[in-house]
């Protein structure tokens, strides 16, 4: 029989402690203690209690609750002494089932993971969707995770815990994220288109206006239809673009728009960009379903083009629609000489209407965007939802220092005009200047010796800059010791350089108002409020140029990993996501 949240609150403390029981294996005392929040204003708000308490604990406590725990596939299992909720969660995942070749390997991770942190290896065999993992999954993560440090698999133990105490609590409610599925179901479709020699090593890539690229804007489109979008169209760009309409007078009525990206870096996630087109689409869903108009339009974008991989013109989508399409990049050509122009041709592109996507921001109440946080601060946090203040400035460099190649044992060490060893030695002082702020980064992403040996001294080294900072002036700041370092650094050994810059993005700050009401939101769900700078950046800091934007951000797993095919969340993160938009757009007046 399923509780409701009301009768949670309402009984009387043994009682509301009963309702509770199992949700931590062994350890009923955190749901007992979280009970002194009551009244809960939802499951996330009741969680979130949960987690509050174990953090409070203190590290004795928390390695009992783990030590709590069963191994996987353990002792527990063939002796048939699981709890039921644990019996059911392995069975799911297959667990009860395996072959005597992966018992055997589950064993000897189990007694490595064992001897290495002192107590039992948990994960969520449930998953992100909560339907279970298979057994490779399983074993996969286990053998990654064996790498970690021990403070940090103690913290990924507990997150675990707290996934693991989140289905069970949805199944003793009764609740299913049915729209955090949703979803999940369109990005993990989504993510079967990958472009050419990806495909084949189980990678997703996809860079702009590949055959994988105009499959995936096909089906965006598709799917905008089934939703009940009012137009859908591609656009000069490639951007898939859905309106849905306002509900008196849709040429009259301002719009809100919203959206992010459908390419990837290569290797990349499934979550980065596609996320923030997926939650508004679900939104629009139900409101076709309820018959429901908003007194705005809603506009919908899919930026074709984000990352910059293919050609090197980052946010081209997002910037043809502020007006700042370069019309130099038609003659950029990709790794296999396709120039730009080519490429948009033989998709069915007419550049020529690229002009007229500019928007006029008086149209406009402004531009919204979800995104997975792409770090690890939610993560670490343990809350599902963050509110962005500002996206960082950044500007990128490609660079090259050319010295003498020269026998590496014949030459000494004196005499050498190593190219690679004054990068080496940039890069140490990137690190330690970035760090003096605080929260400025500063990093070399790109370093290669062309043509390099084992025995000749570097005489070539190129290399890729990466500086942001909160603010412009912390940005510019932190450039200028970076250029003046290695002028100074390539002086004092003897070398040239050359470098250019490729990308220069403004910082974003978030609208206040627009701040406020994803603050609204995400409080009226229950969640904890906590806000946090982009360090990365977003479609939302090109439409700032023109229009005022704010950013929610979702939690990731596996450390909040990014452009990372270990770039997860879970289908509960994405409903809530949802539901702060829906939030959003219902207390939204014009």
């Amino acid at each position: 029989m399923t509780i409701t949240l009301e009768q949670l609150n309402a009984a009387p403390r043994a009682q509301a402690a009963q309702m509770l029981l199992g949700l931590y294996e062994h350890s009923d005392w955190i749901a007992d203690q979280a009970l002194n929040q009551r009244p809960f204003r939802s499951l996330a708000h009741l969680k979130h209690a949960m987690v509050r308490v174990l953090q409070e604990a203190g590290r004795e406590a928390q390695l009992q609750l783990i030590r709590a725990h069963p191994e996987l596939a353990g002792k527990a299992m063939v002796s048939k002494t699981l709890t039921a909720e644990s019996t059911n969660e392995q069975s799911k995942a297959g667990l009860t089932d395996c072959t005597p070749e992966e018992f055997a390997q589950i064993q000897q991770l189990n007694a490595d993971y064992n001897a290495k942190f002192g107590f039992p290896f948990i994960l969520a065999v449930r998953g992100p969707r909560g339907t279970g993992l298979n057994r490779h999954e399983i074993i996969a993560t286990f053998a990654r995770r064996l790498h970690n440090h021990p403070d940090y698999e103690l913290a990924e133990a507990l997150r675990n815990i707290h996934r693991i105490v989140e289905i069970r609590l949805n199944d003793k409610f009764g609740i299913t994220p049915v729209l955090g599925q949703q979803v999940w179901d369109w990005q993990e479709r989504l993510a079967q288109h990958t472009d050419p020699g990806y495909a084949e090593l189980g990678q997703l890539t996809v860079t702009y206006l590949t055959e994988a690229h105009r499959a995936c804007a096909q089906r965006i489109a598709h799917w905008m239809d089934e939703c009940g979008f009012d137009e859908v169209r591609h656009d000069a760009v490639g951007n898939v673009v859905g309106i849905y309409h306002a509900a008196t007078d849709p040429q009259q009525a301002k719009t809100l728009m919203t959206g992010s990206h459908y390419d990837t870096v290569r290797n990349g996630g499934k979550y980065d960009g596609r996320l923030g087109i997926f939650v508004p689409m679900a939104c629009v869903q139900q409101l076709a379903k309820a018959g429901r108009r908003l007194p705005f339009n809603l506009e919908v974008v899919a930026f074709s083009e984000e990352e910059g991989q293919r050609y090197k013109a980052t946010f081209l989508a997002s910037g043809a629609l502020v007006g700042q399409f370069n019309p130099a990049w038609l003659e950029q050509q990709d790794a296999d000489g396709i120039p730009l122009r080519d490429a948009m041709r033989h998709a069915g592109l007419c550049v020529d209407d690229i002009p007229s996507l500019a928007r006029d921001p008086e149209r406009y109440l402004g531009f919204v965007e979800v995104h997975i946080e792409q770090g690890p601060v939610l993560n670490e946090q343990d809350i599902p939802l963050g509110v962005v203040t500002s996206i960082n400035g950044s500007v990128r460099f490609l660079g090259e220092v050319q010295g003498m190649a020269s026998h590496a044992g014949t030459t000494p060490m004196d005499r050498r005009r190593d190219a690679a060893c004054a990068v080496a030695e940039l890069a140490l002082f990137m690190e330690r200047r970035a760090a003096q702020d605080g929260d400025s980064v500063a990093t070399i992403g790109q370093w290669q010796v062309p043509n390099g040996s084992i025995n000749v001294v570097p005489g070539r080294c190129q290399f890729s800059l990466d500086l942001r900072a909160p603010t412009d002036a912390q940005r510019d700041a932190l450039s200028a010791d970076v250029l003046a370092e290695l002028k100074a650094i390539c002086q004092r050994r003897g070398l040239r350089y050359t470098l250019e810059e490729t990308m220069r993005a403004a910082a974003a700050p978030s609208a206040p108002a627009w701040q406020a009401r994803w603050t609204q939101a995400v409080q009226a769900l229950g969640v904890p409020l906590f806000e946090l700078p982009s360090g990365a950046g977003h479609d939302a800091m090109k439409l700032h140029e023109i229009m005022p934007q704010a950013m929610l951000f979702v939690r990731g797993m596996n450390g909040g990993i990014s452009h990372n095919p270990l770039e997860s969340t879970t289908c509960d993160d994405m409903q809530l996501a949802v539901d702060a938009f829906q939030h959003l757009l219902d207390h939204l007046t014009p």
